[in-house]
């Protein structure tokens, strides 16, 4: 802000876009987006709206979802020291990561499911999950021990 600008402070709704009311009678989407905002959080690359309120569909550009790297690594981690192998990293929404779940589970001969954005994998079964990603063209990789 340059010297003798002022911020509009709304009292009814705190949480609202503030703009600069001196100077301009633009909307702030017309000065380039949000000048300042408070308590509203991570807001979407697309839409400007917080990531709850977001009503973009997906696979839109913007932010990307993860780092491109799918990492598959084993747990044993609350499950009386079964292990599970984990793969986590896709960036998928809920419904294509239910369906490359079940593919998964068959070439591996085993149970698991997908969950909170990860798949998991009953057993140690990394090594052929590198290699049957790799083979559908993820980029993908064994993390952990």
């Amino acid at each position: 802000m340059t010297p003798g600008r002022a911020l509009a402070y709304n009292k009814v709704w705190p949480d609202a876009i503030c703009y600069d009311i001196m100077k301009s009678t633009r909307p702030p989407s017309a000065d380039g987006g949000i000048v300042y905002s408070t308590g509203i959080g991570e807001r979407c690359p697309n839409c400007q709206r917080a990531i709850a309120a977001c009503v973009c569909k997906k696979g839109t550009p913007g932010k990307p979802a993860t780092d491109g790297v799918v990492r598959v690594s084993r747990e044993t981690q609350g499950r009386k020291g079964k292990g599970v192998t984990v793969i986590s990293g896709l960036g998928l929404p809920p419904t294509e990561l239910a369906a490359l779940a079940g593919e998964l589970k068959k070439r591996c001969g085993t149970g698991g499911t997908a969950a909170d954005g990860r798949i998991e994998i009953q057993g140690d079964h990394r090594d052929r999950l590198v290699e049957e990603l790799t083979r559908r063209g993820w980029k993908a990789k064994r993390a952990g021990g």
